[in-house]
C-alpha cells in the first residue's frame, strides 16, 4: 500500500481468499483492506497515538440519516459525555479533497453537531472547528490531543 502523510505504524494483516484484511483495533476484527481503509486505519492510529483520544471513544463506518437518505460516517470519536468531538471522512489517496468532500462532511455534521471536523486522503489533511453561534467554521493546522 501507498505511503501516507502520518507517522510509521505497525499494522496486522492477513491473508483471507486471496484478499489482504488488515485489523480494526477499534471495530476488533480484520477488515478487507483497501485504499480507503488503509487511510481510515492511519486516522485511527493518529487518533489513538499521537492525540491520545481513547479507542472506546472512536466508533468506525455506522450508519446515519441524512435527509430521510441513509448514509454512513467514516470516523466519529465522542467526548465522554456522549457528545461528538470530532467527525473524519476518509477517502483514498487517488481521490483529491474537493469542495464535494467538505458539503459531504457538512452534510453529516447538520445531523451529528461535531465540535472538529477532518477530512483527509491521506496525503492531506484539513481540519475544522466548528462555531454553531456563528454559523461557520475556522481551519485549523492540527485538531488538539484528548483531554478529560
Amino acid at each position: 500500500m501507498q505511503k501516507l502523510n502520518f507517522p510509521e505504524y505497525t499494522f496486522r494483516f492477513k491473508n483471507r481468499e486471496n484478499k489482504i484484511h488488515i485489523f480494526d483495533e477499534v471495530r476488533k476484527k480484520f477488515v478487507q483492506l483497501q485504499p480507503e481503509e488503509w487511510v481510515r486505519q492511519h486516522v485511527v492510529k493518529f487518533l489513538t497515538d499521537e492525540k491520545k483520544f481513547p479507542k472506546s471513544l472512536i466508533n468506525i463506518e455506522k450508519e446515519l440519516l441524512v435527509n430521510s437518505l441513509k448514509k454512513r460516517y467514516d470516523i466519529l470519536v465522542y467526548k465522554p459525555d456522549g457528545k461528538i468531538k470530532l467527525v473524519v471522512e476518509c477517502k483514498a489517496p487517488s481521490v483529491k479533497i474537493t469542495q464535494n468532500t467538505f458539503d459531504q462532511i457538512a452534510r453529516y455534521n447538520l445531523s451529528l453537531q461535531s465540535e472538529y471536523l477532518m477530512v483527509t486522503n491521506g496525503l492531506d489533511h484539513y481540519f475544522c472547528q466548528m462555531d454553531y453561534q456563528q454559523e461557520k467554521y475556522a481551519f485549523l493546522k492540527d485538531i488538539p490531543s484528548y483531554i478529560l
